[in-house]
């Protein structure tokens, strides 16, 4: 585990490699796990494998993330929205916690039998010893299924290490293990893309429209199969940051898949994607497919949106998401006539960061602490009208009156691609426009005489 924690913090493809001034990605200091550990980001890249079971070794505390704990869509199974684990005690905390995980490995291929396991290590049973690739190994060759241990317990750093540890794992267990009935030219991996709220659904009926075929979806709406023969795709297309770029990198080292790194938030994003995914396929009859289909798509949008535009225009923003967000939405809002006046940087990488001064002016502010009392500090001072941010904010923002939009992994609602972003302006004009605001400004009757007047 130590050797897989140092490559990952030491990746080779992430900014670090060329900056001087910073050696490694940034170890974690205590307190810094608040915003997402480890054990929560290879979660978050493994879980949305649909039809895998997804085991947590370890107290019941750790297992917070089961049914609908997260916005990923399936579009068939269901068993990854299960909350399993091993819910060790006392007493196999003290004693060792093997034949606990032994029998639950058991109990779920008898229960479910699912085409994989995939066995989550935490804080308490990585300092207790617990040897998980051994007892993975065994149960692999009990069952004759793969059980695959995620060696990334909490304590070992940040939310987008964990990430990149459970894009270790598929290389290392999963990817190359199998092939496909057919492979086509036209035939890519998304690496990155959770599906959240259905989003990846939206994107592939776009790449249908041009002949384009997702091979293996890393992970939203995966299967544990597909996965398995990624390595046979002629692209990578790196959806969400440089979180998973460890995988990325490494296939196209052992098997020359090219990759760049895309978003489909927005027109302008959703456009250079398809033309950098025509690109690298090297096909020129599909580069005048994907033309034509952006010709028409960003028609549409443009006469679909008129609607909207009076209500939007000029309004003011603070956009506070982490990731590939906090660079592609800004592009998104901008097209719809927006000014993003403060951006959250807390949890961007430093090339997210450079993106994001690209897209804005010197006069936007960059937020790079977390808390509330930041974001509403800049919402005052820069006379916002309106904040973008994650759900743990929306309360703050009700509180303090401000009209406010949810973009996080928890929403319901798809915002990516042509459709997405329409979406998108729909919700953000709904909710500027809504009387409630003026009627939440208002003293409240007492306050106004109100009982004296009846």
């Amino acid at each position: 585990m130590r050797r897989q924690v140092l490559e990952a913090l030491e990746e080779p493809a992430c900014e670090h490699s060329t900056n001087e001034n910073l050696k490694v990605c940034a170890r974690p200091k205590p307190g810094q796990a608040s915003g997402g550990c480890s054990f929560d980001g290879a979660q978050i890249a493994l879980l949305p494998i649909a039809d895998a079971a997804h085991l947590v070794h370890g107290p019941l505390g750790c297992s917070g993330n089961s049914w609908e704990g997260r916005g990923s869509l399936s579009s068939g199974p269901h068993l990854y929205q299960y909350g399993l684990t091993t819910d060790l005690k006392e007493s196999e905390i003290i004693f060792g916690g093997e034949k606990k995980l032994r029998e639950a490995i058991g109990e779920i291929m008898e229960r479910f039998s699912p085409p994989a396991v995939f066995v989550y290590s935490t804080c308490v049973t990585a300092l207790i010893g617990d040897d998980l690739e051994a007892i993975c190994r065994e149960e692999t060759r009990k069952w004759g299924v793969p059980v695959i241990p995620v060696n990334s317990p909490g304590f070992v750093g940040s939310k987008n290490l964990g990430t990149r540890l459970a894009g270790e794992t598929l290389f290392q267990y999963v990817i190359g293990t199998s092939d496909p009935p057919e492979t086509t030219p036209y035939d890519i991996n998304l690496i990155g893309e959770y599906n959240i709220a259905g989003e990846m659904w939206e994107i592939k009926e776009l790449l249908d429209k041009v002949g384009i075929r997702i091979l293996s979806r890393i992970t939203g709406d995966g299967r544990f199969q597909e996965i398995r023969w990624a390595h046979h795709a002629k692209v990578n297309m790196v959806v969400c940051s440089r979180a998973l770029i460890n995988l990325a990198r490494k296939m196209e080292e052992h098997y020359q898949i090219p990759y760049f790194e895309g978003s489909f938030y927005g027109a302008g994003e959703t456009g250079s994607s398809l033309r950098k995914i025509a690109g690298l396929l090297k096909d020129r009859e599909l580069e005048r497919r994907v033309e034509e289909l952006i010709q028409e798509e960003e028609k549409k949008l443009h006469r679909d949106l008129l609607q909207y535009r009076p209500v939007l225009k000029g309004k003011k923003v603070v956009l506070y998401t982490g990731g590939v967000k906090s660079w592609s939405v800004i592009s998104a809002l901008q097209e719809l006539g927006m000014e993003v006046v403060a951006v959250g940087t807390n949890k961007s990488t430093q090339e997210d960061i450079a993106r994001i001064k690209e897209r804005v002016g010197a006069d936007t502010e960059l937020i790079d602490e977390g808390g509330s009392g930041s974001i509403l500090k800049a919402v005052r001072s820069k006379k916002a009208d309106m904040m973008i941010a994650g759900g743990r904010n929306m309360y703050v923002a009700l509180k303090e009156k401000i009209p406010f939009l949810e973009i996080n992994q928890e929403r319901h609602t798809a915002y990516a691609g042509y459709t997405g972003l329409k979406r998108l302006a729909k919700h953000i004009a709904h909710t500027l426009s809504h009387p409630v605001w003026q009627l939440a400004h208002k003293k409240a009757p007492w306050c106004e005489g109100w009982a004296d007047d009846r």
